[in-house]
């Protein structure tokens, strides 16, 4: 019922199963003694062989195809995609630098090997970033080329530029930003240079109002410095110069040149005074006049101030004491008197003619000759308030019944004419002066002047008004109302802008009553126990720093509002600072906790995060002054960056160790590798065992590195255990083949003793059973007694023994076919029927047993059996014999 699970396509129902014979069959069942026996289905002898492991051969292959890439880009893309061993693929991928053998490959083994996709990833992002920095390289020198061509080069902005190119990691640029980065530092320095020679020609230009030069040096001066200034205008960088320098060289050159006019005048002056000067002492004393002299003198051009103006006059004053002096004219009423100018001789002979004069005239006292003294010389100077003073003086001396003889009148008259004459040329002037005031007061309102310096002219301008009227008198009436009027315009932005001010005061003083409102609120939440610390904190800062921005309050407030907000930021201030201190003992604890952490715990890091937690958990309940939680901070920081050092270290010596087991497992990995081509069944076990134990005892190494030495070793041990089983395979197959040679003989011997006619010489056989190889402790007894069996059968039963071999040849095979169901050993299309009855049963007698199908002891014992019976076999049971040894052989069993 089970032939439909051994049909096969192709068979026909009346094929009959080809039997093995022939002159294939004959060699095949006579081998050389010691070789491997031919394995049916086109094997040879070297199939006997341990077979390599699969895929060597193609590793192989590819690895000698790996070794020919010779660093040949586009064939390591090829191999990479081609190749099936990631560890080949992973050392093709070292040669891929290009962008798009990158993205190929890393396209291709983004879902098949993880290590090559993440290496060609690192290096595309490696390329990416390379050609970020190269875009923003480029972009930095086009700003720095932009900059060069810019006509306003400023310093601000080439160190940004400078700034920028720190962080942009683009050698290939290097030199051509260098380059342009040379010439804007070139260009600094020439503003530079071109700054401080300006600077210095503005000083030495300032230098020039006092140096004291004639004309002709100073303008020589002036128009060389004029056209150093105009190169200086005119160079590259002129641009960078600050507008001031240009306009403050400008302002002093013209002033210094408008000064030059003056300046020559000035020498004229001098000049024409020291030639009339020199002319008149060359001439005779006797034929100059006084008067003449005099007026020649005054006529001519002014003097300067100074030293030089102080000595020609001086030098007149003693060439005219020297001249005969002319006696007083009577004048009239109205008679301009004579000015006298002021002469040290004529000093000193008015003192000697005093006594003559007042021993002459006797009408006045030496007082009042005394104070026309003085009322002369105030004249003379020009101070008409003190001459004015002293007229009245004399009015009222005179007044007193003082009688003056004819000269002191006529003096008194000359005086007092000159005063008149005077006084109203003051009041002309003080008129046009009060004129003048008004055109400045009048143009004060078209100057946008700042209004404390407008107020401070307005005022200062009534000043002089006022000087006026004590100099020149009262003003007229219309005159006054002028000025007035343009001072009260001109006053008016200042008198606005100072009402605006007083009302900004008010405002400020209600904005500070608020403050103040808003601190005693704030003290009655926290006494009240409803405060957050947090809101105080806060609430004091912006209360102090909104009071420090308040703005001017009138003086009679000020000092009542600073003192109420004091008193209500103290009360503040002192709960405030007591939670500070006990927040700043927490965060010493914190700080003492970092530093009690000990380094090497794993769990350092996680405690040093729960602690950072807590502190920014304390630093948004209640802020610090700025100052201690910075120092804090300071402290907390190093705490936590001396914790990390430590982890640093300690990480290192860590990774120190680590290194040392890894040379220490390489060591033991290289033994492996060396001992592998040696390694027998008997050595491998220890030899394995060793090296585990070893391996086990050596301490963890680099993390990076774990994998690629565990593999390493499971590699040498699997090389250890691969050599140890083809030695293990190779023993089973000289023990398989001498089982083979004893088991034929023995079938020899009973075929031999199977045909009647046939002599057997005893002495031959067990000459020939003696040179075999022996075949084990476990088949060498069973083989022994079947030899012994049929040679005792030669000199005793003979028939009766080849009877008992004909009737053992059904059992034979009956045994044969389930030692070969049992190995999964191909039976042949006759035996199809039998094999799948055997199957039945051994499945029923498993599943009725409870025991695993194909146990490796029946089967030994089984083969033991097949070993141990004596039959008669033809050519395809002996083959069939051979084929079940060889294939337990094979796998170890």
């Amino acid at each position: 019922m089970f032939e439909f699970l051994f049909k096969r396509q192709g068979d026909k129902p009346g094929n009959a199963p080809a039997a093995a014979g022939g002159k294939l069959a004959d060699k095949a069942a006579k081998p050389a003694a010691g070789s491997a026996p031919a394995v049916p289905g086109g094997q040879g002898a070297g199939a006997a062989q341990a077979p390599s492991k699969p895929g060597q051969g193609g590793r192989e292959q590819q690895a000698e195809q790996l070794r020919q890439l010779d660093g040949d880009e586009s064939r390591a893309v090829e191999f990479i995609l081609q190749a099936d061993f990631s560890e080949l693929r992973l050392a093709a991928a070292e040669h891929i630098h290009s962008r798009a053998g990158l993205e190929r490959v890393h396209t291709a083994m983004r879902n098949l090997d993880r290590r090559v996709a993440k290496l060609m990833q690192s290096r595309l992002d490696a390329i990416r970033h390379h050609d970020a920095e190269l875009a923003r390289g480029q972009a930095t020198l086009e700003q720095a080329r932009t900059m060069l061509q810019d006509g306003l080069l400023t310093p601000n902005h080439v160190a940004e530029l400078d700034r920028k190119w720190a962080v942009i990691a683009a050698p290939e640029l290097a030199d051509a930003f260098t380059s342009v980065r040379a010439q804007l530092g070139a260009r600094l320095e020439a503003q530079v240079a071109l700054q401080r020679a300006m600077i210095d020609r503005l000083a030495s230009l300032r230098a020039l109002g006092t140096a004291n030069l004639n004309a002709a040096e100073l303008a020589a001066r002036l128009d060389a410095m004029l056209q150093e200034q105009n190169a200086a205008l005119a160079a590259p960088e002129h641009a960078a110069l600050p507008r001031a320098l240009p306009a403050e060289f400008a302002a002093e050159h013209a002033r210094l040149s408008a000064s030059l006019a003056t300046l020559e005048q000035q020498q004229a002056a001098l000049a024409a005074r020291e030639a009339a000067l020199a002319e008149w002492q060359a001439q005779p004393v006797a034929e100059l006049q006084a008067d003449k002299v005099r007026q020649a003198w005054q006529k001519l051009p002014a003097l300067p101030q100074g030293t030089a103006a102080a000595a020609l006059q001086e030098r007149f004053d003693a060439l005219l004491g020297t001249l005969p002096q002319p006696l007083p004219k009577q004048a009239g009423r109205g008679a301009k008197p004579r000015e006298l100018p002021p002469s040290p001789a004529r000093d000193t002979a008015a003192q000697a003619a005093k006594p003559a004069r007042n021993d002459a005239n006797k009408g006045a006292d030496q007082g009042f000759v005394d104070t026309m003294d003085a009322l002369e010389a105030a004249l003379q100077q020009g101070s008409l308030g003190t001459a004015a003073e002293l007229d009245k003086a004399l009015k009222e001396t005179k007044g007193k019944g003082m009688r003056l003889s004819a000269a002191q009148a006529d003096r008194l008259s000359h005086l007092r004419a000159e005063l008149k004459r005077l006084s109203d040329w003051a009041r002309w002037g003080g008129n046009v002066s009060r004129e003048e005031l008004i055109k400045t007061v009048e143009t004060l309102s078209t100057q946008s002047l700042p209004m404390a310096e407008l107020a401070k002219k307005v005022g200062s301008m009534r000043e002089r008004w006022k000087a006026l009227d004590s100099l020149s008198g009262a003003a007229p009436k219309s005159l006054w109302e002028r000025f007035d009027h343009a001072c009260t315009v001109a006053y008016a932005p200042a008198a606005a802008h100072f009402k605006h001010l007083a009302d900004e005061r008010h405002t400020n003083a209600a904005r500070g009553e608020a403050l103040v409102a808003e601190a005693q609120a704030e003290i009655g939440r926290l006494e009240s126990g409803e405060a957050d610390w947090k809101h105080v904190a806060g609430t004091v800062q912006r209360l102090r720093l909104a009071w420090s921005h308040l703005g001017a309050i009138d003086r009679k407030d000020k000092k009542r509002l600073d003192q109420q907000f004091a008193a209500a930021l103290t009360t503040l201030q002192g709960p405030l600072e007591e939670q500070r201190k006990a927040e700043m003992a927490g965060r010493e604890e914190l700080i003492d906790e970092v530093a009690n952490i000990d380094p090497h715990d794993r769990h350092a890091v996680d405690r040093l995060r729960d602690i950072q937690a807590r502190w920014q958990e304390h630093a948004r309940a209640l802020p610090l002054e700025r100052k201690a939680e910075q120092a804090l901070w300071q402290r907390f920081r190093a705490a936590c960056d001396e914790l990390f050092a430590a982890r640093k270290e300690s990480a290192h010596a860590a990774d120190v160790e680590r290194r040392a087991h890894e040379a220490a497992k390489e060591a033991i990995t290289a033994r492996l590798e060396a001992a592998a081509p040696e390694a027998t069944p008997a050595t491998a076990g220890k030899l394995l065992r060793e090296a585990a134990a070893e391996w086990h005892a050596i301490g963890p190494v680099p993390r990076a590195h774990e994998a690629r030495v565990d593999k390493r070793y499971h590699e040498a041990v699997a090389k250890v255990q691969h050599h140890a089983d083809l030695a293990r395979r190779a023993a089973g197959l000289a023990l398989a083949g001498a089982l083979r040679d004893k088991l034929r003989a023995c079938q020899e011997l009973e075929d031999s003793l199977a045909q009647p006619g046939q002599t057997v010489a005893a002495a031959d056989w067990r000459a020939r059973w003696a040179a075999l190889l022996p075949a084990g402790t476990e088949y060498d007894p069973v083989l022994d007694a079947r030899f012994e069996a049929a040679l005792n059968a030669v000199d005793g039963d003979r028939e009766g023994y080849a009877r008992l071999l004909e009737a053992n040849r059904a059992t034979l095979l009956q045994e044969l076919l389930r030692q070969e169901v049992a190995a999964g050993i191909d039976s042949g299309a006759e035996f199809a029927r039998e094999r799948l009855k055997l199957q039945v049963e051994a499945l029923q007698s498993t599943l009725k047993a409870g025991e695993k199908p194909g146990h490796k002891g029946d089967k030994a014992g089984g083969l033991r059996q097949l070993c141990a019976l004596p039959a008669l076999v033809d050519e395809r049971t002996a083959l069939r014999i051979e084929q079940l040894l060889m294939r337990t052989a094979r796998e170890g069993k």
